[in-house]
């Protein structure tokens, strides 16, 4: 994928209503959406730290937790045929048994494109621990 292609998925992200979201009065969810489908990045923070995300794209995922620190990859069934696949919070996820390091640099360099942005700044340092 070019640099334009990358500059253009960064910069169609936008933050969904967080009142559309469940509460919880200590973690603070953000979720931000792509023009393109299947597209989105979600954060959950605790005492301004990330304690969790997932990146999906195109029925991909990379996803991250503080409670096991390392970067996993996977597939959703976003792109099957199934009736559960049009209903965004019937999203599954499985794991790859060995990690897509092609879609992690991949997402990285898409996270990157809006790093003066505070929730994107502290996500990019997890790709370094």
């Amino acid at each position: 994928m070019d640099q334009n292609e990358i500059a253009a998925l960064g910069a169609s992200l936008r933050p969904i209503d967080q009142n559309l979201l469940k509460k919880d009065a200590s973690i603070e969810r953000l979720w931000y959406q792509g023009e393109e489908s299947y597209f989105d990045v979600f954060f959950e923070v605790q005492n301004n730290e990330i304690i969790w995300f997932q990146f999906t794209w195109r029925g991909k995922v990379l996803c991250w937790d503080k409670q096991n620190p390392v970067m996993q990859t996977g597939r959703t069934n976003e792109l099957g045929t199934g009736d559960m696949g049009y209903y965004a919070a019937s999203k599954l996820i499985k794991l790859d048994i060995k990690t897509d390091q092609g879609f992690i640099k991949l997402a990285h360099s898409i996270l990157q494109t809006r790093s003066g942005e505070d929730i994107f700044a502290r996500v990019l340092t997890l790709f370094t621990d």
